[in-house]
């Protein structure tokens, strides 16, 4: 049999530090093949080979290929962002579910940016908390139960970091830990349970099966915070 072939190699992590050094649309459109050799067609290779997982835990989440539903742009918004570069030194590969009008959905995420790889859950409330999951399914279920967010914390504590968001005065305020009083509940606004990795974990042939693995120890979180 052939040697597996891992879908990541050093390239994906030399582009995004050039890019971060020559952060201009110039640069970017004499490197578009490169991009797409190094970073665009590794990531879809890493949906294919992800997909099954995914929908084995669950057979609802989006695994179409599209921009925005499972890959993050690398373009950046810059109409209202404080970082006016035009483009982001990382990219996601993300797995979510759909929800009724619009609302964000807690997802699987796996990230490579310069020097670091990310794998976990994430979820984000929105532009109207009321209207978001947070309110709408995770905040209700952990009233109901306010011991589940120590149980996972016991469970993936040492292995994941947490953090979470509120906003504060208009401003994004960061909270290292764990969410586990209902009053922080009211107020939340994002929440990330992670792995982090060192870049050459992404180059070994193994890497899609360790974020199957991943993705499995942290679907929990995602079905009990999210899915109605």
């Amino acid at each position: 049999m052939a040697p597996v072939k891992p879908v990541f190699t050093p390239e994906t992590f030399l582009f995004f530090r050039d890019l971060g050094k020559n952060n201009k649309k110039v640069w970017m459109d004499a490197h578009r093949d490169r991009y797409q050799a190094a970073v665009a067609q590794p990531f879809r290779r890493l949906l294919e080979k992800l997909a099954p997982a995914v929908l084995a835990l669950d057979d609802r989440f989006d695994t179409t290929g599209r921009a925005g539903a499972n890959f993050s742009r690398i373009n950046r918004d810059i109409r209202f962002a404080k970082d006016k570069t035009l483009y982001k030194t990382q990219m996601y590969l993300k797995f979510q579910q759909p929800l009724p009008g619009d609302r964000e959905s807690g997802q699987l995420y796996a990230g490579l940016s310069t020097d670091m790889v990310t794998a976990g859950f994430r979820l984000y409330g929105g532009p109207k908390r009321k209207e978001s999951t947070f309110a709408l399914i995770a905040g209700p279920r952990i009233v109901a139960k306010p011991r589940w967010v120590g149980d996972q914390k016991r469970r993936l504590g040492r292995k994941y970091d947490s953090y979470w968001y509120t906003t504060e005065k208009g401003n994004w305020t960061k909270h290292d830990g764990w969410p586990t009083r209902a009053e922080d509940w009211k107020k939340i606004q994002a929440w990330i349970v992670r792995c982090k990795m060192k870049p050459a974990e992404a180059t070994k042939p193994g890497f899609p099966k360790e974020l199957a693995k991943i993705f499995r120890e942290v679907y929990p979180l995602l079905k009990f915070t999210s899915i109605p």
